[in-house]
C-alpha cells in the first residue's frame, strides 16, 4: 500500500517503548493541526485529534475536508485520530480512510457532553462494554483485510504499515463495573496474540464529574495496578504542570520533587494527556510553566502555513496569552492582561492580529 504522504509513520507503542527506556512518562495532547505542530515542537510525544463522528465522517466529502486536517509540507506529528461511533461496521469504515495518515485510531468512551450521551456516542458507552469491545474487533478485522499491521506484537510496531487501536475511557462510580469493562477489551482474541486494544486512556472522573473536581487519584492507582501491567495506561486530566501532579511514580523527574509528597504512588502508569493546560501552555512537557512569547510566534507560523478558521485562530491566541493553569502564583503568569485579551477578541483578520501581538510584545513578534 502506496504511503500517501511519503512520511514513515511512528507506531504509538514505539512511543511508549522509548519514554520508558527514558524513564520518563509519555507525553500526549488531543488539539488541531497547527497546534498539534506546535505542542509536538515542544515536547508532545503523540497528539489526538478533536472527537470526530464516525457515520458523519464516513458519509460526507465536507466532514472529512474539516474533521481531519493533514500537511503536505513536511513531517506529521504521530496523531491518533478519535473517533465518536456506536456501530461497529461505522467505526471500522472511518478508521479504513485516516490511518493511511495517522498512526493509529481511538474510540472517545469518555466524552460526558449531552447530545453525545443522548446519542450513545462518548461516556454513554461506558455502559455498552460489549459494544464498545465489538467496535474494536470489528475495527481491527477491517484494518487486517485492508493491509495494515495491527497484530499489537513487535514486528507489526516496527512496521511502517503497523497502526494502533485503542480507547479513552471515564470510571464508573462503582469502580467495579470500570474493572469489568477494562477485563471485557483485553480479553485475547484471534487478531492478536496480546490484546485488542494496544494502549488506554483513563480520564478518573464519573460522566457526571465537573472537571472542577479533583480526579479520583485513588480510582487511577487501582486501575493502573490491576492493568498497567497488561497495558500501557496514560492518564487524562489534571495535567496541569509536571511539578504538580497529584501523586508520584517511579519516574521522579517528572514529578514533584516537594517536601510532601503527594499521598498516592502510581508505578504502572505509562503515560499523560492534557487538553486544558495544553491549550494554556503548549510548552507544558517542555518544562515550562507558563506559556512564553515564542510559543505564540511558532503557533502563528504554523497557522499561516496551514489556515485553520479565524475565530479558531483567535480562541488559541487567547487562550495562550491567558494565565496558566498551575498551582503556584508563578504558573499565573500571562502574556496579556484582562484588557489586553479583551482587545485581542475584537480583532478582525490574521494581518489585524499580527499587527495586535506586534505592538504588544515587547521587542515585537518579529519576521514570519
Amino acid at each position: 500500500m502506496a504511503n500517501p504522504l511519503n512520511q514513515e509513520f511512528i507506531h504509538p507503542l514505539k512511543l511508549f517503548e522509548v519514554a520508558k527506556n527514558e524513564k520518563r512518562l509519555l507525553h500526549t495532547s488531543a488539539p488541531m493541526l497547527a497546534f498539534r505542530q506546535t505542542v509536538h515542537h515542544y515536547g508532545t510525544d503523540l497528539c489526538w485529534t478533536p472527537m470526530v463522528l464516525a457515520k458523519e465522517f464516513n458519509r460526507n466529502k465536507f466532514a472529512r475536508d474539516s474533521d481531519f486536517t493533514i500537511s503536505t509540507a513536511g513531517p506529521q506529528p504521530p496523531t491518533i485520530v478519535q473517533f465518536g461511533a456506536n456501530v461497529p461496521q461505522e467505526l471500522a469504515r472511518a478508521s479504513s480512510l485516516v490511518v493511511p495518515f495517522a498512526s493509529g485510531v481511538d474510540l472517545n468512551c469518555g466524552c460526558p457532553q449531552s447530545w453525545a450521551c443522548s446519542s450513545t456516542l462518548g461516556a454513554a458507552l461506558m455502559e455498552k462494554r460489549e459494544l464498545v469491545r465489538d467496535m474494536v474487533l470489528e475495527t481491527r478485522s477491517q484494518l487486517h483485510q485492508d493491509g495494515w499491521d495491527v497484530s499489537g506484537l513487535e514486528k507489526d510496531i516496527n512496521s511502517p504499515k503497523g497502526r494502533s487501536v485503542s480507547i479513552k475511557i471515564r470510571v464508573h462510580k462503582d469502580l467495579r463495573k470500570t474493572i469489568d469493562f477494562i477485563t471485557t477489551l483485553l480479553a485475547p482474541c484471534s487478531l492478536t496474540t496480546t490484546r485488542p486494544i494496544d494502549f488506554l486512556t483513563i480520564h478518573p472522573r464519573t460522566r457526571q464529574t465537573p472537571s472542577s473536581t479533583p480526579i479520583n487519584v485513588e480510582s487511577l492507582s487501582i486501575l493502573t495496578s490491576t492493568f498497567g501491567t497488561q497495558v500501557p495506561i496514560l492518564l487524562s486530566g489534571d495535567v496541569f504542570t509536571l511539578d504538580s501532579l497529584p501523586f508520584t511514580s517511579p519516574f521522579h523527574n517528572t514529578l514533584s520533587s516537594s517536601s510532601s509528597p503527594p499521598e498516592h504512588n502510581i508505578p504502572h502508569l505509562s503515560g499523560l494527556m492534557s487538553a486544558r493546560a495544553l491549550l494554556a501552555n503548549p510548552t507544558l512537557f517542555s518544562g515550562r510553566n507558563s506559556c512564553p512569547w515564542e510559543a505564540v510566534e511558532y503557533f502563528l507560523n504554523k497557522t499561516i502555513k496551514a489556515p485553520m478558521p479565524f475565530k479558531l485562530v483567535l480562541h488559541h491566541i487567547n487562550e495562550m496569552c491567558s494565565p496558566g493553569m498551575g498551582p503556584s502564583q508563578k504558573d499565573k503568569v500571562a502574556l496579556l492582561n484582562k484588557q489586553e485579551r479583551a482587545e485581542l477578541m475584537k480583532v478582525g483578520d490574521m494581518v489585524e492580529l499580527i499587527d495586535f501581538l506586534e505592538e504588544k510584545k515587547p521587542g515585537g513578534i518579529g519576521r514570519m
